[in-house]
């Protein structure tokens, strides 16, 4: 009795270790499939010409705005559909407000987010990859077209200038002795600029040109522009780790850049190519 005890537990022992061994080898298999197959859910939707879902404001002109029929367009939203093109997928825009649009990327709502994205912060390079920049913006000068006082940065000092007390170009005219007029925001600024109640404004060179763009006849121009290392450059984020999508898309930019697409597109909706760090 207790022989054949003996030998019924030394078969089940056998067959658990078989069973164990099996799983173990069914995981392995699993996991070498899924490296074979070609990494992560969106390279694959990629690589099998699938569609990407981005992230965007859709209330945000001009770089992601609906026009008058309707239709979702903007500089950001146009540099990625030519993107989408050059990789062969399709591309499904999820609106969202600015304040979600990194938690939508997060809990993996859409692959990836256009909406003039810099990734300036230290936390933010740690979670987020950025493709390659399509659009790049500093601090420049707007004054009156007239005025040839604008040689260098330096020259401000002494010059009023009509900034928001809490912007970051504010706090720059001050660095550069500039006297600063207080106002609310880039209207009323460019208002006192109009009236000589200011003698310039600093603002976003994006900013900027969409106002010159839509105001031809202002008699206004940017005198001074941010030299190129102190650019920040705007591409599409993604959670980091995706390096090879990273790569393709670094690619698909690259080449919209060099036939020109990039150069066409920013001029179409700002009048000036913001596309090169220039």
């Amino acid at each position: 009795m207790k022989r054949r005890n003996l030998l019924a537990l030394a078969a089940s022992t056998v067959l658990l270790a078989a069973c164990g061994q099996s799983s173990t080898n069914e995981a392995d298999t699993n996991a070498t499939d899924s490296a074979a197959t070609g990494g992560s859910d969106l390279l694959q939707r990629i690589n099998n010409g699938g569609t990407i879902n981005v992230g965007t404001e859709g209330t945000y002109p001009p770089f992601t705005y609906h026009n008058e029929s309707g239709q979702l367009t903007g500089y950001d939203v146009e540099v990625t559909r030519a993107v989408a093109d050059k990789l062969g997928v399709d591309v499904e825009f999820k609106e969202t407000q600015w304040d979600a649009m990194l938690a939508g990327l997060d809990s993996k709502r859409f692959d990836m987010v256009a909406n003039q994205v810099s990734l300036t912060t230290p936390e933010r390079k740690a979670k987020y990859d950025k493709a390659m920049a399509y659009s790049w913006s500093g601090a420049v000068v707007l004054a009156p077209t007239d005025d040839n006082r604008y040689s260098s940065w330096e020259g401000l000092k002494g010059l009023r200038t009509a900034q928001s007390l809490s912007s970051n170009y504010g706090e720059l005219a001050e660095r550069y002795g500039a006297e600063i007029v207080p106002v609310d925001g880039m209207a009323q600024a460019i208002q006192l600029v109009k009236q000589d109640r200011a003698d310039f404004t600093m603002n976003d060179n994006l900013a900027v040109l969409d106002y010159l763009k839509k105001f031809p006849d202002s008699d206004l121009e940017i005198k001074l522009t941010a030299p190129a290392s102190e650019l920040r450059g705007s591409g599409l984020v993604l959670i980091k780790g995706d390096d090879e999508v990273v790569a393709k898309l670094d690619e698909a930019m690259a080449e919209l850049a060099a036939e020109g697409t990039l150069t066409k597109l920013s001029e179409q909706f700002f009048g000036a190519d913001i596309s090169q760090q220039k």
